[in-house]
């Protein structure tokens, strides 16, 4: 069970961070949407070709005239990731952390309120938070597609691609939770939370690039989230998505028990 009035209380609190992640991406989405056109497939041919590894940097190498194949490449390669990375960094140390660091943690757990319940509730308004930020993203990606190229969108394979992000998210999410679960300091949940997500994402831009680098996809578990396998529906690429949301559950269970158990400075 969780805490109703404490998930109410949680969502007022954040609803705002959750807007402005929504805005930006609103603005992204709906201008890359906007710059897709078959027509200068071969003008992006050239623009590889002439800068090979800036396009691999940021994973817009290997670009297909597809309206899916443009958006995984100019979407779902980086600004998909990087943002959402970032907004649920800062939602998890808010969740959490923030309140051990600021000695509020007694307060929540003397309004009769186990520790098991309390940190339901915030897993709680974690997950809901994931779903109503991909929930958005995926059908605001429907509307602009529908409405400048209609008919363009395959929707199977755009739903896919979703599906994996999702589970990146979840991943991402289940990680920075357990950090802010484990340490009594923001300033110490925010370095090893955001630190390792940013290597990872530092390293699979890295292994983008063609040549002595590509070694590096191995060391991040970005490279679980496989683009092109999950619109062709490879099953390689859905099992690496659930193996990142199985990665991502076990972190939310680890952070529970590490906040259920340990000594907190009350």
């Amino acid at each position: 069970m969780v805490n109703k009035t404490l998930f109410a209380r949680e969502w007022k609190a954040n609803y705002k961070l959750l807007l402005i992640f929504l805005a930006v991406l609103t603005m992204y989405i709906s201008i890359i949407i906007s710059m897709f056109d078959p027509k200068l497939g071969r003008v992006l041919e050239e623009f590889t070709e002439a800068m090979p590894e800036m396009m691999s940097l940021f994973g817009m190498a290997g670009m297909t005239m597809t309206l899916v194949g443009f958006l995984s490449n100019y979407l779902y390669g980086m600004l998909l990731i990087a943002f959402p990375m970032v907004f649920l960094i800062l939602l998890s140390l808010r969740l959490v952390v923030k309140y051990v660091d600021q000695g509020a943690m007694s307060y929540l757990l003397s309004s009769q309120t186990s520790r098991a319940c309390l940190i339901r509730t915030q897993v709680t308004v974690l997950v809901t938070n994931i779903f109503v930020l991909d929930g958005y993203c995926v059908l605001l990606g429907i509307a602009c597609s529908e409405w400048m190229f209609p008919g363009k969108l395959d929707m199977p394979a755009y739903l896919s691609l979703n599906m994996g992000m999702f589970c990146l998210h979840f991943f991402l999410a289940g990680y920075c939770f357990m950090i802010s679960c484990m340490c009594n300091e923001s300033r110490k949940a925010a370095l090893a939370g955001a630190g390792i997500p940013v290597l990872f994402l530092l390293l699979q831009m890295l292994s983008n690039m063609e040549g002595a680098a590509e070694w590096l996809r191995y060391l991040t578990l970005f490279s679980m989230f496989q683009q092109e396998k999950l619109i062709e529906a490879e099953a390689t690429g859905y099992i690496f998505a659930v193996g990142l949301f199985a990665i991502g559950a076990v972190c939310l269970w680890i952070g529970k028990r590490s906040f259920e158990r340990r000594d907190l400075p009350l």
